[in-house]
């Protein structure tokens, strides 16, 4: 079992930046890949971003590319979220999530998965 904690969330401007950071604990951390997601009302959960259990391999939906920037640190059990030049179609309820081997843009892929964190973009 994995337990995940997003934190950072929070009102923005169009333009800023905002950093979220998602704190992990329970099994081995550096064991388990681990994506973003966001989900933006009426719509679906969708693919934000992802890096491999090393931090050697990062992936990004074509909408954040450039933008926004994935990392983390295995020694502290974290995962942060780099948000730079936001806009507001980047609001939603973001959600950091685990699992285990590679990481994938599914979000099916995912075991565990956080409360979420809201990001609201102001135009």
């Amino acid at each position: 079992q994995v337990q995940l904690v997003e934190s950072g969330g929070g009102l923005v401007q169009a333009g800023g930046s905002l950093r979220l950071s998602c704190a992990a604990s329970g099994r081995t951390f550096s064991n388990y890949a681990m994506g973003w997601f966001r989900q933006a009302p009426g719509k679906e959960r969708e693919f934000v971003a992802s890096i491999n259990w090393s931090g050697g391999s990062t992936y990004y939906a074509d909408s954040v590319k450039g933008r926004f920037t994935i990392s983390r640190d295995n020694a502290k059990n974290t995962v942060d979220l780099q948000m730079n030049s936001v806009k507001p179609e980047d609001t939603a309820v973001y959600y950091c999530a685990a699992r285990p081997s590679r990481a994938t843009t599914n979000y099916g892929d995912y075991i565990y998965w956080g409360q979420g964190a809201q990001v609201t973009v102001s135009s």
